[in-house]
């Protein structure tokens, strides 16, 4: 017995030094080192609203019909759904009784002034690259450059015991790199800039990047194929960036990533989906130096692991097929029927007007998310200063069923070259369930090919 009770209390001990230990990790407060250097810094208010057109931040602060960097912005995440916070300067419900350290801190380390945490929606796994001047520099935009607002933050929509935040210190130390973003010596000042911006400012990787069963980004340092390769978020499936042939960026030259920034469209495919609010509030006002610096870096990337990638090498066979007459797949005469106007036959579409389909790695994407999304919903294009019309693509998920927009999406994905991976009816069905949650389940006006059969061979 004796025995027996020395173990229980030795091993209550260690409950106990891991209870102390863990609240200890849990209610510490990163401090900020602050230089004297830094601190005699005059801050830029003019260079700070421009560092926040690079970190996008009114698209994620600021809600429909709200106003600027009033927060309220939901994000469905696997574990529930996120609301963006206040960052106006309004003292009660804002981010105006900060100061500088609790904003680096926040910035940093997702760590609130009070000590709460905040969930790695908010980039601060990228924002910690940042330099300490560029913080600076948006700090003083937000607190003398926005409007103040009163706009309480919403209930995140989490249930318990996902809504407790103190298991995200511990997330941190697991995955949490705060380092500073480093220079490589050898590399030119515009690979530099562009590293810099994309690992950090511009926090590509955060959708980009493919994550772990925690959540964490496989590589936020750009040190591994990994790092920008393509995943799946809220629904679609942003693309590879790096220099994979098929999906992702091989074809593009520096010049063509630069415009696709700029102007939301190229000569190989146009931006949709989260993307083109990106576009729209920030890439296209990048300075022409950031966009091209940008773009010398994601050129430089290798390709990503080919294991379970799509391929593409141009085919006229498709096209042969079709000006023969002899495309009678139930995805081809859908093609012809609602596709091929803008996108003709070739798949080639229309210059700077109607997105290419051959070779595009959007169609190309191992998951086909976006390519469902954009078949069921429709897509605009971002209205930019380059390429002002915003046209935009109708919804064809209230003509076609699931079974119909998943042969439509196979039919698209392996002809003019493509060879992505046939898309499955389930596929289309979960995301309708995501981009028509009121229409989920209920009855396209068409479920079949039968009313696009006729004439599907005469174009």
């Amino acid at each position: 017995m004796s025995r027996m009770r020395n173990g229980l209390l030795g091993l209550s001990a260690l409950v106990v030094v891991g209870v102390v230990a863990v609240a200890a990790v849990a209610l510490h407060k990163p401090e900020p080192q602050i230089s004297d250097a830094l601190a005699q810094r005059k801050p830029d208010v003019t260079r700070g609203a421009y560092v926040a057109v690079l970190g996008d931040c009114v698209a994620c602060h600021t809600s429909k019909d709200g106003k600027p960097f009033a927060g309220g912005v939901p994000f469905e995440t696997p574990v529930g759904t996120v609301y963006s916070s206040n960052i106006t300067p309004d003292k009660d419900t804002g981010i105006g009784t900060y100061t500088f350290p609790d904003f680096v801190r926040l910035m940093r380390f997702g760590v609130t002034p009070s000590g709460g945490r905040v969930y790695p929606a908010m980039p601060y796994t990228a924002y910690a690259k940042v330099s300490d001047e560029d913080l600076q520099d948006l700090f003083a935009y937000m607190q003398h450059g926005v409007t103040a607002e009163n706009a309480p933050s919403r209930k995140d929509g989490m249930t318990w015991p996902l809504s407790m935040r103190w298991p995200l210190a511990l997330w941190n130390i697991a995955f949490h790199d705060d380092s500073r973003f480093v220079p490589d010596v050898p590399k030119d000042t515009a690979w530099n800039r562009g590293a810099y911006l994309v690992q950090g400012l511009t926090h590509c990787g955060t959708c980009h990047t493919p994550r772990g069963i925690a959540l964490q980004e496989k590589d936020v340092n750009g040190t591994s194929n990994l790092f920008l390769s393509g995943s799946v978020l809220d629904g679609s499936s942003p693309i590879n960036l790096r220099g994979n042939i098929g999906d992702g960026l091989g074809r593009w030259s520096v010049g063509d990533i630069a415009e696709v920034l700029k102007t939301g469209v190229n000569i190989h495919s146009a931006i949709a989906g989260p993307m083109a609010e990106v576009v729209e509030h920030s890439t296209q006002y990048m300075s022409d130096d950031d966009v091209k610096a940008v773009a010398i870096y994601l050129k430089t990337l290798p390709p990503a692991p080919d294991e379970g990638r799509a391929t593409f090498a141009a085919s006229d066979a498709t096209i042969k097929t079709v000006l023969a007459g002899k495309e009678t797949s139930p995805g081809g005469r859908m093609f012809m029927d609602s596709c091929a106007a803008c996108h003709r036959e070739s798949g080639k579409g229309e210059t700077l007007a109607f997105p290419k389909l051959a070779g595009n790695p959007s169609v190309l994407s191992a998951d086909p998310s976006s390519l469902i999304a954009i078949i069921l919903n429709g897509a605009r294009l971002p209205s930019t200063a380059g390429a002002p019309t915003g046209l935009a693509m109708p919804p064809f998920g209230w003509r076609y069923g699931d079974a119909d927009v998943a042969q439509l999406a196979s039919f698209v994905r392996a002809s003019w070259g493509n060879g992505a991976s046939a898309v499955t009816a389930d596929e289309v069905s979960k995301v309708r369930a995501r981009v028509e949650p009121s229409r989920a389940k209920a009855q396209p006006l068409a479920a079949s090919t039968d009313r696009v059969t006729a004439g599907a061979g005469s174009r």
